[in-house]
């Protein structure tokens, strides 16, 4: 490792993420919580691609035994993440602004189509859910919550997907989703501002049940998002598109 005292590298002045490994909270959810934990340490910078990840270390860190660490590691191999080498181990691979965009693109196809089908399907009553959210939502921004936020920001997306009544396509936008951790949404500059100045034109489209204009004004936010993170990546030193 490229530092023998520590996990991960020196976070800059500013980076808001975590400098000390979380305690984790369920046996079985050991494996899913290292996965998300490593997952968010490259996505912010802090493992670097060449980097190898020793298993003994990241356990002493989280406080519990390999063999989930290793389970977790191999499902961010599957995921592109990481590399299994011989007599080695785990190496951090490269992930690229070109990945990002890549990633982006794909949710926002996904997200779009899942607004325009929903749009024919949501009731008064859930509508009526979806702005009351918002309405959390914007308050939560006005006081300073970023957190807060972040969760309702999630609901929001959560809920119309659902109501789409497009398992598949839904599943499939959880899985690109994932590649980028929740909470690294609300430590972007200007996130917490677009989920509240976004979601308006989504919600007066829902309301109004035209599909397209909700597939449109989703696909513009997923694409103002990505734009946001992209931008944040740079200042953390991603690889540039090639």
């Amino acid at each position: 490792m490229a530092d023998s005292d520590s996990l991960w590298a020196p976070a800059r002045d500013g980076d808001p993420r975590p400098r000390q490994a979380p305690k984790l909270s369920s046996r079985r959810q050991f494996p899913a919580e290292v996965e998300a934990y490593v997952r968010e340490l490259i996505m912010a910078g802090r493992l670097k691609a060449g980097q190898f990840i020793r298993t003994e270390r990241l356990a002493e860190e989280l406080g519990i035994s390999q063999t989930p660490v290793r389970e977790g590691l191999l499902a961010l191999r599957g995921e592109g993440f990481l590399a299994l080498e011989r007599r080695r181990g785990f190496r951090v691979l490269e992930l690229r602004l070109s990945d990002v965009d890549d990633l982006f693109a794909v949710q926002a196809h996904l997200a779009a189509e899942l607004a325009r089908r929903a749009a024919a399907r949501l009731t008064p009553e859930q509508l009526a859910h979806l702005h009351d959210v918002q309405t959390e939502l914007v308050a939560a921004l006005e006081a300073g919550s970023p957190e807060i936020v972040e969760a309702l920001n999630h609901e929001f997306h959560r809920f119309i997907n659902r109501s789409a009544d497009s398992p598949k396509l839904t599943l499939l936008l959880s899985v690109a989703a994932r590649y980028v951790p929740r909470r690294f949404f609300y430590t972007i500059d200007g996130y917490p501002e677009a989920s509240a100045k976004d979601h308006q034109a989504v919600l007066r489209a829902l309301r109004d049940k035209d599909g397209e204009a909700a597939g449109e004004a989703m696909r513009r936010h997923i694409e103002h998002a990505g734009q946001l993170l992209r931008a944040h990546l740079v200042v953390n030193g991603f690889p540039s598109p090639r």
